[in-house]
């Protein structure tokens, strides 16, 4: 059960903002914060009532049904209506929990979507691609902003590396499952027994870090400059554009060279390292906080295998939640990728409520 008191604040609070926003004193500063606070307490605010009131109501029910002089058809119905009250409140403490539930602030941010050739030689770097198409279509249906930081291509349209920056509303709350090992089983084109081949790539998502959350100080970088090797125009491979930065204390290396001018590419390179250090971070603090236990779905363990997609049987297993869905081009064109992103935060829910209930209040 949820602590009475823990709930009469969620009203309490509700009623306070009402009165704040409907007076001429408030600051602007903190109107929208304050406004988007009304806004999903609202959401919750009539379950929170009906499980402060939920005993009295109970205490009467009850009172007419151990009434020994009670009319049979009033205590019938007392019955009736008790058992809807406990399906009820069963309803508004659960709904209540998730709300209570601790907010990863990440969840908002933007997110740096890094994707990688794994075992499987050319099969693997095709894959990539395919993974890269398959987030590319998932930005526009959902009309999110997608930006290629840095990419690396291999022979026959395939890809060895992709960096890229997606930039929209929750992005990192939608992406986050994602990180892990991807498999994929098919028949290459080049294969002429028909034996299908396994090989794999590997994704990892990185909550965008902004100056606010991760200061980096210059005394703790070395940056080398040196001449781009890859293709470009002509100032791409004749100057020294290209940038690597070392992170001294944490070893942390990323290397930029997609950009003719310096500065720009600096400016990338930092971007992606700022993100991996907040990642590093973050999962040094949950490793603190929860030692064991894993606190959420796809930490981006590079050797767990997350998902397979099997193209002879047209299907897509995720192998953490045990889902499959049989339409794996409807998958790969965003159409259906939804329901796997619904059914891996609903286990994740689950997770951290049996987290919520063992703790104590």
């Amino acid at each position: 059960m949820i602590p009475i008191k823990k709930v009469e604040h969620l009203v309490d609070k509700h009623r306070s903002l009402e009165k704040e926003l409907s007076s001429r004193n408030i600051d602007k500063k903190n109107f929208a914060a304050k406004s988007k606070e009304y806004s999903s307490l609202g959401e919750i605010v009539q379950c929170a009532r009906e499980y402060i009131n939920f005993n009295n109501q109970r205490k009467e029910l009850d009172k007419i049904i151990n009434e020994q002089n009670a009319d049979k058809e009033m205590n019938e119905l007392a019955q009736s209506e008790l058992m809807q009250l406990i399906e009820n409140n069963e309803k508004n403490e659960k709904i209540l929990k998730l709300y209570l539930l601790p907010k990863d602030e990440a969840d908002k941010k933007n997110a740096i979507l890094e994707i990688r050739a794994g075992t499987g030689g050319l099969e693997a770097s095709l894959f990539a691609a395919d993974l890269y198409k398959m987030y590319e279509k998932v930005c526009h249906k959902k009309k999110w902003n997608m930006e290629v930081i840095s990419i690396s291509r291999s022979g026959a349209g395939g890809l060895k590396e992709a960096i890229v920056l997606i930039a929209g509303n929750n992005i990192y709350s939608t992406l986050k499952y994602e990180s892990g090992v991807h498999r994929v089983q098919r028949v290459p084109k080049t294969e002429t027994q028909g034996r299908v081949h396994t090989s794999a790539a590997t994704v990892a998502v990185l909550p965008e870090a902004e100056d606010i959350d991760i200061r980096i100080e210059e005394k703790d970088l070395r940056i080398d400059v040196f001449r781009s090797s890859g293709p470009g125009g002509q100032s791409v491979n004749t100057t020294d554009s290209a940038v690597r930065i070392t992170h001294l204390p944490t070893g942390t290396v990323v290397s930029q060279q997609d950009e003719k001018s310096q500065h720009k590419n600096k400016a990338k390179a930092m971007k992606i390292l700022r993100s991996r250090i907040y990642k590093t971070e973050r999962e040094k603090i949950n490793m603190e906080r929860a030692q064991d236990r894993k606190n959420k779905i796809g930490t981006g363990d590079r050797s767990e295998r997350i998902r397979t997609y099997n193209f002879p049987q047209g299907r897509v297993t995720d192998h953490r939640i045990n889902f499959t869905i049989h339409k794996l081009e409807e998958f790969l064109s965003g159409e259906v990728f939804d329901q796997m992103i619904e059914n891996l935060s609903i286990q994740d829910q689950e997770m951290r409520l049996k987290s919520f209930n063992r703790n104590d209040y």
